[in-house]
């Protein structure tokens, strides 16, 4: 029977959105690793879908050098990075901002031209 805003079933709970890594109760490494079960039966069982284990598994495998892409270091460092980025960027724009408004009030010196 379908009901509700979404067309869920009626009395099911939703599941939440697990993202990120696998916590430490999961196994970084037993993930990443074929351990012989299946990754349907491993994502039910905690209740994320197949989908994150396949990316928790390629980028274990980045991050031990077996493929190539952005460790979790780097990505890290990249992310701090454009945040710093984007910080330095709007301290510019109040400075730029501040400079006009002195502009304004302040007028320039008697005899003086305008600067090249």
């Amino acid at each position: 029977m379908m009901s509700g805003r979404f067309g869920g079933r009626r009395g099911r709970a939703r599941r939440s959105v697990r993202r990120g890594r696998p916590q430490s109760a999961v196994g970084r490494g037993r993930l990443s690793r074929p351990s012989g079960r299946k990754v349907a039966d491993v994502a039910r069982n905690l209740e994320i879908s197949e989908q994150s284990i396949y990316l928790w598994r390629r980028q274990d495998r980045i991050d031990r050098g077996l493929e190539p892409g952005l460790t979790n270091g780097e990505k890290a460092e990249l992310a701090a990075a454009k945040a710093r980025i984007a910080e330095l960027e709007t301290e510019l724009a109040a400075t730029r901002r501040a400079i006009e408004l002195v502009r304004e009030v302040v007028p320039p010196k008697g005899g003086s031209r305008p600067s090249r």
